[in-house]
């Protein structure tokens, strides 16, 4: 709820009329901001009685079917305005799902829908998870089955395992669900190991290299993020890698180099734009034997 609607409900002792508008501000708060007018007289508010709360500042309409709080989110207000429903890379980033930052928003267009114009990559394929009629966002099986047909494999995957891991889905639900094949194929692909995107991202890339690659081991009390073979490790800094941090992750590199491992250090920026630094690294480390166990 915005500030200037949550600074009137408890200003006032509403009675009558103000109690009336108070209910109706809880109950659009509670839907989160933005909800259908059927929804309102479903619940027994007076069409007049929400036009005046409207008339009156306290609620917006959009698009004739939708009203919305002043303050409502306006990723939510935007795609009632535009009669879509936010998913793809838009609603994972949204549920803290890592994705790549997109240029552009990812939304869904309805069953039965007439031409819409809405800025943006149109999804129009038929969900997994049926759609609620007043529903704005897509649930998490919707976003990751359409993300796997309009992301590259790798992404995609990313996100799916991005997914399990802050345990939004669940690898059993997905493999009960009639999921397209591509779909299915990065379900079977999936692990809830790695931490982060670029983990997933650097797994996919070296996996023709057909030597063993884990994700987040324990090694000397701290988690690596990747280590290859027996002795080559691979640690991804995100933008988090910074003063205090960094001096751990600097102190933990020196232990485990005198534990006898070769530890390389890598950024997000090699990962996603300068990927052939990355290889030539770990390529030349597993020429020279420093992923193998020394006798």
């Amino acid at each position: 709820m915005d500030v200037i609607t949550r600074d009137w409900m408890t200003a006032r002792q509403p009675d009558g009329a103000d109690a009336r508008l108070a209910r109706i501000l809880s109950f659009v708060d509670d839907q989160g901001g933005v909800v259908r007018s059927s929804a309102l007289r479903a619940r027994g508010f007076s069409d007049r009685a929400v036009r005046a709360a409207v008339d009156g500042g306290m609620l917006e309409r959009l698009r004739r079917v939708w009203i919305a709080l002043p303050g409502a989110d306006p990723e939510l207000k935007a795609a009632a305005s535009d009669g879509v429903i936010l998913t793809c890379v838009t609603q994972a980033r949204r549920r803290g799902v890592w994705t790549l930052p997109a240029t552009e928003r990812h939304v869904a267009v309805p069953a039965h829908s007439a031409h819409i114009e809405a800025a943006g990559h149109l999804h129009w394929g038929a969900p997994v998870v049926p759609r609620h009629p007043h529903a704005l966002v897509d649930p998490i099986e919707n976003v990751l089955c359409l993300a796997a047909t309009c992301q590259p494999f790798e992404t995609a995957l990313a996100m799916w395992e991005s997914a399990i891991r802050h345990e939004l889905v669940s690898t059993s639900a997905l493999a009960t669900l009639p999921l397209p094949a591509r779909a299915r194929a990065l379900l079977d692909a999936a692990t809830p190991f790695a931490d982060s995107g670029l983990e997933t991202i650097f797994r996919i890339r070296l996996a023709w290299l057909r030597v063993p690659i884990r994700i987040q081991i324990w090694i000397s009390g701290h988690r690596v993020d990747t280590l290859v073979g027996d002795r080559l490790i691979v640690q991804i800094d995100g933008g988090h890698h910074v003063g205090a941090q960094r001096t751990s992750d600097i102190r933990h590199d020196a232990e485990l180099m005198l534990m006898g491992y070769h530890v390389i250090r890598v950024g997000y920026e090699q990962i996603i734009h300068r990927w052939h630094e990355v290889q030539d690294l770990v390529m030349g480390a597993i020429a020279r034997g420093l992923h193998q166990a020394g006798e």
